[in-house]
């Protein structure tokens, strides 16, 4: 791996570092100021709104300046949205601002991998960054856990500036001020991201024209026989585990009867067999063989379900760990292929823009309907029950769908194999 490619997945670290114990530090800034539990369910698409609404730009704005410069632009973005949370303003909208800047970040991040590295090297950086992305979900998830518990926010309410009241004084302020010096050390490695040779595309005079470059590109990604089917996957292995953190921790307090803090610890177990289930998919798995893989989602689904059925911590962390393994062997040789076909078809940052476009679009859906079923009054298993025949059903049309183009167009796909092998060597 070349040198810079390091710089990447430690900026990327910290980054996501800090998003994820802010989602934890929002639900408790909303827990305390006592918002309904359909609020909280819906701090996950609120995250993702920006990335549908913004997805004909971003990509383009990726393309239009250097990798680097997109994501230290991003993590101010997210810093303004931690701000407006501590000044006050509504902690839904304020969450959906720090999305904004993840949505942004998104295409560079992805994008510039394809940019430094050959497509050799495409499943092992995935799974390299896959891995790191989710051992800082691991991580974030129990420092925000940690830091609105009682020892550290304990600690950091001594911590105070001589002759100024910030009044920042709950123990979820004190977490997302914190939060703010880690999106800065995330912005500083930015500024240490090499440019690489990738020729520039300037954005166009009339901006509204990338909608219709944008549409264009969906389209042309959905019609590709082996990019459809690649993005149908991540796109509903994302929706899935965009919602399943909020979702693990609703179960836990109706299952286990644990606060936040405890809860945010059975977050990281699901993220740790991500990562486990990521690298070895990374070590093992060949752009070729990805659609292999499919199986896996329904199996996914399946566990989802079984969730409701455990009460017991110790059952409990296995099952999460071999959840999570599941996901993450399914999701790297997906998102490399889906890459890789991007990629070939339109250049980095819009195929990025698409397959972002997409997942959050699940996200945000899925989202939206676990938060109305709970506004609604559905218990929590009731609607994880859904969710997991949701997912399970979902993705067995997926199969069946990859099933028919290899009987339909048994040549235009072994083309499509060839060129992914060749690209691999």
């Amino acid at each position: 791996m070349k040198r810079g490619f390091y710089t990447i997945m430690t900026a990327q670290f910290f980054s996501s570092l800090a998003d994820n114990a802010l989602f934890v530090a929002a639900i408790e800034l909303l827990r305390t100021s006592g918002a309904p539990e359909w609020q909280r369910a819906a701090l996950v698409p609120m995250f993702a709104l920006f990335y549908v609404v913004l997805a004909p730009f971003v990509g383009a704005f990726a393309d239009a300046r250097p990798k680097g410069q997109v994501m230290f632009i991003s993590n101010a973005i997210k810093v303004a949205g931690c701000l407006l949370m501590l000044v006050g303003f509504n902690p839904l909208l304020s969450f959906a601002v720090v999305g904004l800047g993840a949505a942004a970040y998104s295409p560079a991040k992805y994008g510039i991998l394809t940019e430094l590295l050959p497509s050799s090297q495409l499943v092992k950086a995935n799974g390299w960054i896959e891995g790191l992305t989710i051992a800082s979900i691991i991580l974030g998830v129990l420092l925000g856990g940690q830091l609105v518990g009682p020892l550290l926010s304990g600690y950091l309410g001594m911590v105070d500036l001589p002759l100024i009241d910030t009044g920042i004084d709950s123990p979820a302020e004190q977490a997302i001020l914190l939060l703010v010096l880690i999106y800065g050390v995330a912005a500083w490695f930015n500024t240490r991201i090499p440019r690489t040779d990738a020729a520039l595309r300037p954005l166009p005079a009339n901006r509204l024209s990338l909608l219709a470059d944008f549409k264009v590109c969906n389209h042309r990604l959905w019609n590709d026989r082996l990019g459809q089917i690649s993005l149908a996957t991540t796109t509903l292995f994302w929706g899935v585990s965009g919602n399943l953190r909020y979702i693990v921790l609703a179960w836990a307090a109706a299952a286990l009867g644990y606060s936040t803090t405890q809860a945010s610890s059975l977050v990281g177990v699901v993220a740790l067999g991500t990562a486990v289930g990521a690298v070895v998919a990374s070590m093992k798995m060949r752009l070729d063989k990805a659609t292999s893989v499919m199986p896996l989602g329904i199996g996914m689904g399946l566990l989802v379900i079984l969730m409701i059925f455990i009460d017991n911590v110790w059952v409990a962390i296995p099952f999460l760990i071999m959840l999570g393994a599941l996901g993450g062997f399914l999701v790297v040789p997906m998102n490399a292929l889906l890459q890789h076909r991007g990629h070939n078809l339109m250049g980095a940052g819009r195929s990025i823009a698409v397959q972002n476009f997409n997942e959050q679009a699940c996200i945000l859906g899925l989202g939206f309907l676990y938060s109305l079923s709970t506004g609604m009054g559905l218990s929590a298993f009731a609607a994880i029950t859904a969710f997991g025949i949701l997912v399970a059903g979902v993705m067995w049309l997926i199969q069946r769908w990859h099933a028919h183009n290899e009987a339909t167009h048994p040549q235009e796909l072994a083309r499509l194999l060839a060129i992914a092998r060749r690209d691999e060597h």
